[in-house]
């Protein structure tokens, strides 16, 4: 005999302080979840206020708003016939805790704290909250009269305590506490809890969905049980997006998974479980021993069953015999999340700004190209939903197009609407080739931007000819006589004067073409420059934003590769097979600028070398230890350790650009944005000295058991 209960998870995209936004977009998935059977619906962390507010969280206003969201909720029938487990943070004895608020019938049923904070790589919530420190106990909460005022209630529990029904007991997971090591439902799948929800504001990182899909059916394989897992979703105004993916899975498999990248502002994802399952799930005697002895929660009582018991029915209980559809839980190649995850955001950035559009340099070369074709993406996404009639996207592309809102414009052509909000411009100088001229420009006929070829030798013979004029003395290139400090300093005024004409041309652009507003600058820099300090400071790579500032130069290439044949941009081989170089030193017979070379190192090793200095904390001599068995056999102890030296003291040196470095979308483990990131100095000793001194002296008593032949690397060093 099954018990039926249709249950609802959702993904909101939800924005920081945007509270009338943010309470409309929670009554419509819970409007959904009701219009599917749903009697129970769980939304994402902290999804009144937005789960990004950060030091707005210290703000009283904050909390008091979040209040006036939650009372106008319950002071509607939305939350009748059905339990809903809403975010908001809440203050407990003058203490701030990060908060559910377990709702039904325009009653408050329970106040549940997170216990564990997420407190590294891009989290601080220990700055803001504090942790429920109090397992499995519970006090009083005097509730603010607002809330009073519409509930009837003076004071309700608020603790580590489950939810008891009568038909099963529902308990509350936050986020990190999944990804402990003892989190927290264990302890109540063995004291009976059958359903978990868990609220998350879980940001992507490529290649990271899988684990968070392994930890959500072990939660539920060996304990057995329900798992509703949500999600914030989109940019929540800060360099993380939010993948959404929202998720139920039952007994350690996936039953039901939402979308991880999407335009859609609400995604609710339901589905219909016989609870007898899990009950036959939990059958073996080792996990009835250890649930006999475990540890006791304190059950709130809500008289109110999940499951529906209005079909087939006999004394109370279901006679249909449903089986549950299992799937495989679906996963994208990172090409596909490089194409997919920075342009939502990038969108989401651009409807909320109020701006008309981008600008992007376009070099020619494969990193301004690989943002260009993010673009294009975000274009392709949005010809999709209004395609689908989304009614959303459509109003706000007709907003930042300029169209009237009851206009008919419908933009349902992906180059189309890049033509009206993409702009590019290819920035020439006499060190500039035609291949990297006629590439730029055929990348702008592909894609549809609108696309302007300029030529700056005049204003960086100006610039050149006023420090002359001041100083007396002329600064040469070092293929003409120059020196190193003069050769960079004619290589910095082009890359500087790039980024003061892009600002121009974006602020202005629009005004030409007889449009209001501005347009939003795109930075171009890959995680693996940023991270060796192969740029300059204010130059074209300093913008508003930077969908690529976190994304490797080799996944770079494999995006570049897949939207070739997805895209149909056959123009992206000639990307592909061009040498990376920079453009700013003169071209000769004898020498043509190249990026792996000027920096010393290639980009596979930048990659090697910020794994290792940040996923796996790794100084200057644990990672040339590390070095040594992972390239030992095609480099020898003394080659590795001046490749590792080099990049130190590069990185170290370079450091200080962090400070200045682009806001980028956040979508690699190792990415050395300092803003919250990445925190370290940016003043270092350059050069290491007893860190370099232990190295040197390692390397020169190992044995070399690279293959290497000498002959021939003594032919290259000659």
């Amino acid at each position: 005999m099954g018990h039926l209960i249709t249950l609802a998870t959702s993904s909101l995209n939800q924005w920081a302080l945007d509270f009338q936004g943010n309470m409309e977009r929670i009554l419509e998935s819970i409007a959904i979840a009701k219009q599917r059977g749903a009697t129970l619906r769980v939304g994402p962390e902290l999804e009144i206020p937005g789960y990004g507010c950060l030091d707005h969280f210290l703000e009283g206003d904050t909390v008091l708003h979040s209040w006036e969201v939650l009372a106008k909720i319950l002071s509607t029938d939305d939350t009748m016939n059905i339990i809903c487990d809403i975010g908001m943070p809440i203050v407990h004895k003058n203490v701030i805790y990060n908060c559910r608020v377990i709702v039904h019938n325009k009653q408050i049923v329970l106040i549940r704290p997170k216990m564990w904070l997420a407190n590294d790589g891009n989290y601080r919530e220990m700055r803001y909250f504090t942790p429920w420190l109090k397992h499995r106990e519970w006090e009083d909460h005097f509730l603010p009269r607002i809330i009073q005022a519409v509930t009837k209630q003076t004071k309700v529990p608020f603790g580590d305590c489950v939810v008891s029904t009568m038909d099963t007991c529902i308990g509350v997971e936050l986020c990190e506490e999944l990804f402990t090591p003892a989190s927290p439902h264990i302890l109540m799948g063995l004291d009976g809890v059958e359903i978990i929800t868990n609220s998350s504001g879980s940001h992507h990182e490529l290649r990271k969905l899988y684990t968070r899909v392994e930890l959500i059916k072990e939660a539920t394989l060996k304990l057995g049980g329900v798992y509703l897992y949500a999600n914030q979703q989109g940019c929540d105004g800060d360099r993380l997006y939010y993948d959404g993916c929202a998720m139920i899975a039952m007994n350690g498999n996936i039953v039901a998974q939402g979308s991880q990248f999407s335009l859609n502002d609400v995604e609710v994802v339901t589905a219909t479980i016989d609870i007898e399952d899990v009950r036959s799930h939990r059958t073996s005697k080792s996990r009835s021993m250890q649930a006999a002895g475990s540890a006791k929660y304190h059950r709130i009582e809500v008289p109110f069953p999940l499951s529906s018991g209005k079909f087939g029915e006999v004394d109370g209980e279901s006679i249909l015999n449903l089986e549950v559809g299992l799937h495989e839980a679906k996963f994208h190649r990172p090409e596909e999340e490089i194409a997919l995850g920075p342009a939502c955001w990038l969108w989401d950035y651009l409807r909320r700004s109020h701006t008309q559009g981008y600008f992007i340099p376009l070099s020619g070369g494969i990193d301004s190209c690989a943002t260009a074709v993010i673009v294009y993406s975000m274009c392709r996404l949005v010809a999709e939903a209004a395609t689908r009639a989304d009614k959303q996207v459509i109003s706000d592309a007709r907003r930042i197009v300029g169209e009237p809102e009851e206009s008919s414009y419908i933009p349902s052509d992906p180059r189309e609407f890049s033509s009206r909000i993409f702009h590019t411009c290819y920035m020439g100088t006499e060190n500039s080739s035609a291949e990297t001229r006629k590439r730029a420009k055929d990348l702008a006929a592909a894609i549809g931007s609108y696309h302007v070829d300029l030529n700056m030798d005049s204003l960086v013979t100006a610039v050149r000819d006023l420090f002359s004029f001041v100083t007396g003395v002329k600064p040469q290139f070092r293929a003409h006589g120059g020196s190193n400090a003069e050769n960079l300093a004619l290589q910095n005024i082009q890359a500087r004067l790039r980024m003061v004409i892009a600002y121009l041309f974006a602020q202005l652009l629009p005004w030409v073409r007889g449009r209001q507003g501005g347009l939003l600058v795109l930075g171009s820099a890959n995680v693996d420059e940023s991270l060796r300090g192969y740029l300059t400071k204010y130059d074209c790579s300093s913008a508003d934003i930077n969908p690529i500032g976190g994304i490797s130069k080799t996944d770079l290439k494999k995006f570049i590769a897949y939207a070739r044949d997805a895209f149909d941009l056959p123009i992206l081989t000639n990307f592909l097979d061009a040498v990376p170089t920079a453009e700013l030193e003169p071209i000769s017979e004898t020498y043509v600028q190249a990026d792996e070379a000027d920096m010393g190192m290639t980009y596979d090793e930048l990659s090697v070398f910020g794994r290792l200095r940040k996923v796996e904390k790794c100084g200057p001599y644990s990672m040339f230890t590390k070095l040594i068995h992972e390239w030992g056999t095609f480099l020898s102890p003394l080659q590795i350790a001046e490749k590792v030296k080099h990049f130190f003291f590069e990185h170290a040196r370079n450091r200080h650009k962090m400070t200045t470095l682009t806001p980028s979308y956040h979508a690699e483990s190792y990415s050395p944005d300092d803003n919250r990131f990445d925190l370290r100095p940016f003043l270092y000793p350059s050069r290491f000295p007893w860190q370099f001194k232990k190295i040197d002296q390692v390397a020169a008593v190992l044995p070399d058991r690279s293959n290497r032949d000498p002959i021939a690397d003594k032919t290259k060093t000659d």
